[in-house]
């Protein structure tokens, strides 16, 4: 399936004059840098290009098409002659209060991309309007917003800004911006796996803030996969039903199966990761976590528990659930920690794996190569 970058025109590649029409070459004049990281997109990610611009009424006489298509078809010429090719481009020529299904922020002029040949989740539509967002949300992707007052032609209203607000995926004035957005972005997803033992659900953005929502039905166990969140700043929700009644067992592992699936296809292709991850104290304790995203699947554990359990989840567990996490994400874990009090030790584990984590999925925008000599992960 295809990621597609639908691409405003005028105020998005081109400065838009006062007038709203570029149709003369002296108005011609490209957004700053648009030539450098448009390039680096299209050559450097995998997106289509498709350029979706509203021209109200073209072929009119007041916006007649000799004075429009030769100003246009140089601008897509300089593109072309930068490596900047557009699959397609829609043009739509109704007038601004017509209520036409081919004007924008309506679909009309993209039902073709309303196909299983295109990924619409992760596509996005750069443009300087809201309605660009709304164009988004209508096609079931996402919003990058340029917000540039110099180049608005009109004052947008701050309550539509709002309800729009979880459909825009970046805001920014820049290019540069735009690029490194969509060069880090897609390090999110969600996992379902249901057995006859439990259900489970997991949403995972390697990039988030640390916000996390975790139901697993043992509140301990709750509290350590917060740390995870927290500690590693990225955004996890998780749902799991388990037979509580039998045991904790099949909750524990299949919710580490789960997680360390999902963190093994959000990972990716693992281009610029540091890959490689944290000795943390706590109190009387001291934890240590290495970790290593590197394809192949081990445990090293080196702690031992006095108690049978904490709260109510079983510290023979502790192990299995990192066992099971590596195997899930296809991870080398070493692990050791020493102390006395059983509550701090298997935090400031968790807590240190979070570290780990953080430490090896960062990524650095300028240095997109792969961590190893094989070639592969």
């Amino acid at each position: 399936m295809k990621n597609v970058l639908f691409i405003d025109r005028d105020g998005t590649l081109i400065k838009e004059p006062e007038d709203n029409q570029i149709d003369a070459f002296e108005k011609l004049e490209f957004y700053p840098e648009v030539f450098t990281y448009l390039k680096k997109i299209a050559t450097e990610l995998d997106y289509e290009l498709v350029l979706v611009t509203n021209q109200d009424g073209l072929g009119t006489v007041s916006h007649p098409e000799e004075h429009f298509w030769p100003v246009h078809n140089f601008m897509i010429k300089c593109f072309e002659n930068e490596g900047i090719v557009f699959a397609d481009e829609h043009i739509d020529r109704t007038f601004a209060d017509d209520n036409a299904p081919t004007r924008k922020p309506r679909t009309g002029l993209l039902t073709s991309y309303f196909s299983d040949d295109y990924d619409l989740k992760n596509s996005f539509v750069i443009g300087d309007r809201l309605t660009d967002v709304e164009l988004a949300k209508n096609l079931g992707a996402k919003g990058i917003y340029i917000n540039d007052q110099t180049f608005l032609g009109t004052n947008e209203v701050s309550s539509t800004k709002e309800a729009l607000a979880p459909y825009i995926g970046l805001e920014t004035n820049t290019w540069s911006e735009i690029y490194e957005f969509l060069k880090l972005s897609n390090r999110s997803g969600n996992i379902s796996r249901k057995t006859n033992e439990t259900d489970i659900s997991i949403a995972l953005n390697l990039d988030g803030t640390g916000k996390s929502n975790i139901d697993t039905g043992l509140a301990f166990f709750d509290h350590m996969l917060d740390q995870i969140a927290r500690h590693g700043q990225m955004d996890l929700d998780i749902k799991v039903s388990g037979d509580l009644e039998v045991d904790e067992h099949h909750t524990i592992e299949d919710t580490a199966i789960a997680l360390g699936t999902l963190f093994n296809k959000t990972l990716g292709n693992k281009l610029g990761i540091e890959r490689y991850g944290f000795c943390l104290p706590m109190d009387d304790c001291l934890a240590q976590v290495a970790i290593d995203f590197g394809g192949r699947n081990w445990l090293v554990w080196e702690a031992e528990f006095k108690r049978e359990y904490i709260g109510k989840m079983p510290t023979e567990m502790f192990m299995h659930f990192f066992k099971s996490f590596t195997d899930g994400a296809k991870c080398n874990l070493n692990i050791q920690a020493n102390g006395t009090n059983e509550h701090h030790k298997i935090e400031a584990i968790f807590k240190a794996f979070a570290k780990s984590i953080k430490m090896a999925v960062k990524r650095d925008v300028h240095k997109m190569i792969l961590p190893s000599t094989k070639g592969m992960l």
